[in-house]
């Protein structure tokens, strides 16, 4: 029972490794932690992404100041472009009554 689960974290611990990086989900912080890319680079990538809606593809990633052809060939393979989750307006709770308000008499 053991082996079976030791096998089944180091399975996911490797798919987890190789995952691809998401553009339009990535932090700042996952963004500095790919190589060739410093917080310069990593905000200018995000203000890209807030500015054109997200990137529809990988190659869009060229677009931004500072990605050459040479710094995205070393890229293309640790990043990915997946759509951003969608927040959908889900079914809000009504509001509790408002106490009535009550007045001193006098």
């Amino acid at each position: 029972m053991i082996r079976a689960l030791l096998a089944i974290a180091i399975g996911l611990a490797s798919q987890l490794a190789c995952a691809a990086l998401n553009l339009n989900t990535a932090t700042r912080e996952e963004l500095v932690a790919l190589s060739g890319i410093g917080p310069a680079k990593a905000q200018a990538i995000i203000d890209y992404r807030t500015q054109h809606g997200g990137f529809k593809t990988v190659e869009e990633l060229k677009d931004v100041k500072g990605i050459g052809a040479r710094r995205f060939e070393r890229l293309k393979s640790e990043i990915t472009v997946a759509p951003a989750a969608v927040k959908t307006a889900g079914r809000q709770e009504p509001k509790a009554a408002a106490a009535p308000e009550t007045r001193a008499r006098k």
